[in-house]
């Protein structure tokens, strides 16, 4: 290890100005900035990029995304893949409707708006009452809405604000059916909901202490607490309900019972799915919150409850989820009651809605759905348009149906309306999209990893494609925080397909597509697993005569940023180009920022020896080798992503750009007044596709065919 990172310091020694072929990359400072980990010493000659705001930092910034643009300005097929992009695109969206008391609530967006506008209606059949227009917000579409909970009774609703992407996010309240405004604002929140006590007089919402005014974007969130806000008061006179003042890494997220009656309070640590339940009776409201699941073993998610018997989805003995039921008079374990034994299948989520326990499995990689009764007896499985992906399943014990949204990766999202006493799934909406979709299809295989571990991979692509062996392919993957990947339909997947290319997504371990196992074989110590795998699905698209090396790019965000920041340094050969999106590819210092101190629970922390090992061994920006040969490769990121901060694009840049030892393109893409991606106005998002597109037909050199 020592060797390599005296490598590492001599790759980035370099000289400040890097030539490959034509391109002459801005000049990028180098410090003699070292830190010494576990009698380790590590180089970290661009830790000034990790101020964004600096002189130096914004010259940097400017002279990069000029470089970028004059490249990416080069290509021939740019305009073009917009202007598909743009078309496609332009059809209209429907959200999900939920129900408040009387009143449906939704999301429509018209085709290209930046922001779906909110709508309500007391009759689905009728034109329904716009709410919200977020695309009022701001000129440039960079405000938008990022959160919105209508009261009980649907008379009411808060929503939240975000401003230039970021997780801060200041709340509102208005009167539905009059449109008005209260006076009321709620700063520096982030991941908290707003739960309606169901008199209407306020609700429970969690928020931060305020940063620094020179850190907003930077500073670590701490502390995290829990408030109860009346309407029509300050944020200053909030009631305190709940806080942990010495853990400070504790969050609180709470939630009202379908009754109105009771107070459950989730409280996490980190990204970890393992979270304690508190609870307390409502209109006792001077009384302090009781732990009925007062240990961090395993996750409980509460679904409802029959008077003081409470309902859970659980991984407690069960890593693919099963319910339970817990009575408060005798919480002990030994009296949970077991409704829903753990199967084969996993478990993601778990509704009561009227009559019925609605869940919805992840079966290899795609979605089931089944109805129970409340006491856990098997009623009927709804049949699903085919294989893909389901959302939605909302309500509560006084509903008698819910929606859900079904989509594929070449299946456009449509709606459907279940009535949960009979099981039957009618059509509610679906789009218009100006494609056919029965010229596309997609399949799934399996194939294995370095250890012999099945791994799923999708392939989608247009019927009748010959498997000529050099086929441009994309390999999408994330492998993280136990979030699954699954078929999902979007534009730019699609325009992809039309240009005659592959699209491939593999559910690489770190995901929870097979439960909590599956998760953990990708954490820590074992995060190279995630790596192994998506390099192994790289290997097997070629050696089964998809594509070869030079023609297969691969593609990642956040944590898939990493993934393709990992893999790209560790084995460059394998791609012909390389798209890494708001990445963490800083693994020693991920901690130092924002909410990044939450995600030791998945990569391991930098305190533990063999943690920190194991960091340093796969870390992107720590694995550079100088005068290498990488391919193409594309970095994106945003000025105002305070969850994955963009130093370590930035950083991770300056030093690729510096050990590049071959003529391909090392490029950065900063956008400014973005974010992380949520909130990320219309417009933006088509231009950062068309961008990216452009660069791999480029990259991967082959013509596109046209629609």
């Amino acid at each position: 290890m020592n060797f390599r990172v005296g490598i590492l310091t001599l790759a980035l020694t370099l000289t400040l100005i890097s030539c490959t072929s034509s391109i002459h990359y801005p000049m990028a400072r180098q410090s003699q900035q070292v830190d010494t980990l576990h009698g380790v010493t590590v180089a970290d000659p661009y830790r000034w990029l990790e101020d964004p705001d600096s002189p130096e930092t914004r010259a940097w910034i400017n002279a990069e995304n000029k470089l970028t643009a004059s490249v990416l300005s080069k290509s021939p097929y740019r305009d073009s893949i917009r202007q598909r992009l743009t078309t496609l695109w332009n059809y209209e969206k429907h959200g999900l409707p939920s129900r408040h008391g009387d009143r449906y609530f939704f999301s429509k967006n018209s085709g290209l708006q930046n922001h779906p506008i909110l709508y309500w209606s007391d009759d689905l059949t009728k034109a329904p009452t716009p709410l919200l227009d977020p695309n009022t917000f701001s000129d440039d579409g960079t405000v938008a809405l990022a959160n919105w909970q209508p009261s009980h009774d649907g008379k009411w609703l808060a929503y939240g604000v975000s401003s230039g992407g970021s997780d801060w996010v200041q709340w509102k309240v208005l009167n539905v059916k009059t449109g008005k405004h209260l006076p009321d604002e709620l700063h520096w929140t982030k991941f908290t909901s707003a739960a309606w006590t169901h008199d209407n007089l306020g609700f429970f919402y969690s928020r931060y202490n305020a940063p620094s005014s020179d850190a907003t974007l930077e500073e670590t969130n701490y502390f995290n607490k829990l408030y109860y806000h009346r309407l029509g008061t300050s944020q200053d006179a909030d009631q305190l309900i709940h806080e942990a003042p010495h853990e400070k890494e504790w969050g609180f997220s709470p939630q009202v019972s379908d009754q109105g009656d009771y107070l459950i309070v989730s409280v996490w640590k980190g990204t970890d799915d393992r979270n304690q339940i508190l609870y307390k009776k409502i209109k006792d409201s001077a009384a302090s919150l009781t732990p009925l699941i007062p240990h961090f073993k395993a996750g409980f998610h509460f679904i409802g409850n029959e008077g003081s018997t409470f309902f859970f989805q659980t991984t407690s003995r069960a890593p693919r989820g099963r319910l339970i039921s817990i009575d408060l008079n005798h919480p002990e374990e030994t009296h949970w009651k077991e409704l829903i034994p753990q199967n084969d299948d996993t478990l993601e989520s778990a509704t009561m809605v009227g009559s019925r326990l609605v869940l919805r499995y992840l079966h290899n990689a795609h979605n089931v759905i089944k109805l129970h009764r409340h006491n856990g007896a098997f009623v009927k499985q709804i049949q699903l348009p085919g294989i893909g992906s389901v959302f939605g399943l909302y309500g509560d014990r006084t509903s008698q149906e819910t929606f859900f949204g079904f989509t594929g990766f070449t299946t456009p999202t449509s709606l459907f309306r279940l009535q949960v006493a009979s099981g039957e799934a009618t059509p509610f909406w679906s789009p218009k999209v100006q494609f056919d979709p029965k010229l596309y299809e997609t399949r799934q295989v399996f194939y294995k990893s370095k250890d012999g571990t099945p791994i799923p991979l999708f392939i989608s692509h247009k019927k009748g494609l010959q498997h000529t062996g050099s086929t441009p392919t994309l390999l999408y993957g994330y492998g993280g925080f136990n979030i699954s990947i699954k078929p999902r339909f979007s534009v730019s997947s699609l325009v992809w397909m039309e240009m005659g290319g592959i699209y491939a997504v593999a559910n690489i371990r770190g995901g929870g597509e097979f439960g909590e196992e599956w998760h953990k074989a990708g954490t820590k110590t074992h995060k190279q697993n995630v790596f192994d795998d998506f390099q192994a699905a790289a290997r097997w698209l070629t050696q089964e005569g998809y594509t070869r090396p030079d023609r297969l790019g691969i593609q990642g965000s956040s944590n898939g940023g990493l993934l393709v920041g990992a893999c790209l340094v560790q084995a460059p050969e394998l791609y012909g180009a390389a798209l890494p999106g708001v990445g963490v590819l800083d693994m020693l210092r991920f901690h130092q920022f924002t909410i990044g101190w939450a995600w030791t629970d998945d990569y391991g922390s930098v305190a533990n020896k063999d943690e920190f090992e194991a960091l340093l061994a796969y870390s992107p920006l720590h694995n550079i080798t100088p005068n290498r040969a990488y391919p193409p490769t594309l970095i994106t990121t945003a000025d105002h992503d305070d969850r994955v901060v963009p130093a370590h694009s930035f950083k991770f840049a300056a030093a690729m750009q510096a050990a590049q030892g071959g003529s391909a393109p090392i490029l950065i893409r900063i956008d400014t007044r973005s974010g992380h991606g949520a909130g990320t106005p219309t417009s933006k998002r088509i231009q950062k596709i068309a961008d990216k597109w452009a660069f791999l037909v480029d990259s991967l050199d082959f013509t596109p065919l046209t629609p």
